[in-house]
């Protein structure tokens, strides 16, 4: 598949069959391996010289906003297959895979009116991207939040045992609790262990013997408890943070525990669920916004080809896709099609100026000519 197209309008001298014939016999001669397809765009609403121009000067800024949108959407879809761990899916529209519906574009009647004007399907158009993407800007948002709130709770199991939680960490079998005595939680460093087993008997008064244990390690810490009388924790701490020893505030509790097991569950069930609602969205909704965008783009080709080649309308537009390597050849193929009357025109204006910014791209060719990047 092509990521790169071609829009593009020859004016029609004769007939638009005899036209197409020769464009394909000279892309096939000179160019092969150039895809060459017909862009079918109904007649319109023209409107007066003045509508046109006016939208003219819109028509740049809409595309560049409706084709933002439209890689926005597939960018998420691309995070979202990524951390799914799915295989990417060929974008499509009601099925029908993006460079074919480009390839094969057809007018939806029922969906854009021919007897509408130009500015209102332009604007009904730019309407309803706005509200996918602020539809998009929710659905994200909403997810966002729950991935932030479980990556909170992650770092808090997963990070050193100076901050972590402990909860998971500790059985209730760890913790002696009585009217005088209370179980400390000491975070010490893997290298200072001797010395903590060492001294934390002497570090105050009322400690009880040989009662610290070991409960954990890490890369940095070790996690152990100490058992000593109630009225001296206070103290038992300052010692011990003195000597480069941490003594984390934890209560066990059951119910707690049980507590985060279950948030825990639930925010991982709406992540996934989120996630996947939020992809099957994006898989729709690039649909309709690419639908929308090839739309727009014809009437960019047919507002621009009225500019440039005047009433009654009477142009033959493709879609091409050339390799970097034959893009001189078809552009001078393009050219010669074009007239040389059409041509002449065009380079006396030092090939951009006068009209040429109602060619499309900011290169002044003698035929209308834009850029469609599908990705």
């Amino acid at each position: 598949m092509a990521s790169r197209y071609w829009a593009v309008s020859l004016p029609v001298q004769d007939s638009a069959t005899a036209l197409w014939n020769n464009l394909q016999e000279q892309i096939s001669k000179h160019s092969f391996d150039t895809p060459l397809y017909r862009f079918n765009i109904p007649n319109l609403r023209v409107g007066t010289l003045d509508s046109l121009l006016a939208l003219s000067d819109d028509l740049l800024k809409s595309n560049s906003f409706v084709e933002g949108v439209s890689h926005k959407i597939r960018r998420q879809i691309e995070d979202l297959e990524r951390v799914s761990g799915v295989e990417s899916s060929s974008l499509t529209v009601d099925g029908v895979p993006v460079d074919s519906y480009l390839t094969r574009f057809a007018w939806d009647e029922a969906k854009y009116p021919v007897m509408s004007t130009l500015r209102e399907i332009v604007n009904g158009i730019h309407s309803q991207v706005s509200k996918i993407e602020d539809d998009l800007k929710v659905r994200v948002a909403e997810y966002n939040n729950v991935r932030s709130q479980l990556n909170i709770i992650n770092r808090k199991q997963s990070g050193s045992l100076a901050v972590r939680d402990l909860s998971n960490l500790v059985k209730p079998d760890d913790i002696v609790t009585s009217e005088h005595l209370v179980t400390l939680l000491a975070v010490v460093p893997k290298y200072s262990q001797k010395d903590w087993l060492a001294s934390y008997e002497t570090l105050t008064n009322y400690v009880v013997p040989r009662s610290s244990k070991k409960l954990h390690e890490d890369n940095e810490y070790a996690l152990y408890t100490v058992t000593l009388f109630g009225r001296v924790a206070d103290n038992f701490r300052t010692a011990a943070r003195e000597k480069g020893f941490q003594v984390r505030d934890f209560e066990y509790s059951s119910e707690a525990q049980e507590s985060r097991k279950q948030e825990l569950e639930r925010l991982v069930q709406d992540q996934d669920s989120m996630r996947s609602s939020l992809l099957q969205w994006c898989y729709t909704s690039y649909g309709e916004v690419f639908s929308s965008w090839m739309h727009f783009c014809a009437v960019r080709v047919f507002s621009e080809s009225i500019l440039r080649y005047g009433l009654p309308p009477s142009f033959l537009s493709c879609v091409l896709a050339p390799s970097t390597k034959s893009e001189k050849k078809v552009r001078s193929i393009l050219e010669q099609l074009c007239g040389s009357r059409n041509s002449a025109y065009w380079k006396s204006e030092d090939e951009v100026g006068g009209m040429a910014a109602l060619g499309g791209d900011i290169d002044g060719y003698p035929y209308v000519s834009f850029t469609i990047n599908l990705v």
